[in-house]
């Protein structure tokens, strides 16, 4: 929570008086995990059960948020819609993720480490991710094609079949709907089986940003933000132009209605995909061997 707040939010707008805060993932996982820790004592069961309705259950408020006269506010924002809120003059309070449907989601992933413990062998974890993965897909196509519930959002039949598809998996993830967990998680359990055996150069190199993922998401806002800013005065803008800019835009070097092709943006990405690469594998090998300092654990 603290990352979000004071790294993730500066690196993000590169605005020194914190005057906009954004309360994004790694916020939210704080939270989950602070909860996630109070009730291990609790066991298994009662996570697992409590985790399942959370997520079963969570998409029932829709209901209350879209009756005539719904008024929201901020407690309602960080527990299941989010919001933007101004608490003192020339301040942005952002947020994105509200928390509780993530904590329910995080509450069945600690569950399902039980597969991956010594319980199960390495043919029955992957017939045990195979099915779940399955049946999680299987659930979000009947669910979805009946409009009914397990997202804000209903589906419709657009001008072509290929809009159609689109239509039917634009499901909502601020806050995440049951929809989008079942079928993100559901492609995900099922790479997780494929992959079980799999062992070469490409899976090295993702298991490296796998064991550095919080230190690669910290470092590369900063390397984002750098390259918006380096683009920002090669179109020939300057200082004052960026400070003046931020009285309608909370992000500074970054201009509204400016921009590049998704091609371009594309390219950028998997140029800093990349170049980070050299830097996760230092830190990898680093925190590996060096197992007595208690802190890199935290990063």
């Amino acid at each position: 929570m603290f990352a979000e707040i004071f790294i993730v939010s500066f690196a993000a707008s590169f605005l020194p008086f914190y005057n906009l805060v954004f309360l994004q993932v790694i916020w939210s996982i704080g939270i989950s995990m602070i909860l996630l820790g109070l009730l291990i004592p609790l066991g298994f069961n009662v996570i697992l059960i409590l985790g399942l309705i959370i997520v079963f259950g969570h998409n029932l408020l829709d209901i209350s948020e879209a009756t005539a006269g719904f008024k929201s506010n901020v407690w309602w924002d960080i527990l299941h819609h989010g919001g933007i809120y101004h608490p003192i003059k020339n301040s942005t309070v952002w947020i994105f993720y509200p928390f509780v449907p993530w904590t329910g989601l995080m509450m069945i992933g600690y569950c399902v480490g039980v597969f991956f413990s010594n319980k199960y062998t390495s043919l029955k974890r992957q017939k045990v991710l195979t099915w779940l993965g399955i049946g999680s897909l299987l659930f979000f196509v009947v669910v979805r094609f009946s409009n009914i519930y397990g997202d804000p959002q209903p589906w419709t039949v657009q001008k072509s079949e290929l809009y159609t598809v689109f239509s039917f998996i634009k499901v909502n993830k601020y806050p995440p709907s049951l929809l989008y967990m079942t079928m993100t998680i559901g492609v995900a359990l099922l790479i997780l089986a494929l992959l079980e055996n799999v062992h070469n150069k490409f899976t090295n190199i993702v298991r490296v940003y796998g064991r550095t993922a919080f230190f690669y998401y910290l470092i590369h806002w900063f390397v984002v933000h750098s390259i918006c800013t380096a683009l920002f005065f090669t179109r020939g803008h300057n200082w004052s132009f960026a400070i003046k800019a931020t009285e309608t835009n909370p992000f500074l070097f970054l201009i509204q209605g400016e921009g590049y092709s998704l091609r371009v943006v594309y390219l950028i990405w998997v140029a800093v995909i990349v170049a980070l690469y050299p830097l996760c594998k230092w830190y990898d090998t680093y925190k590996t061997s060096h197992r007595e300092k208690w802190w890199l654990s935290y990063l």
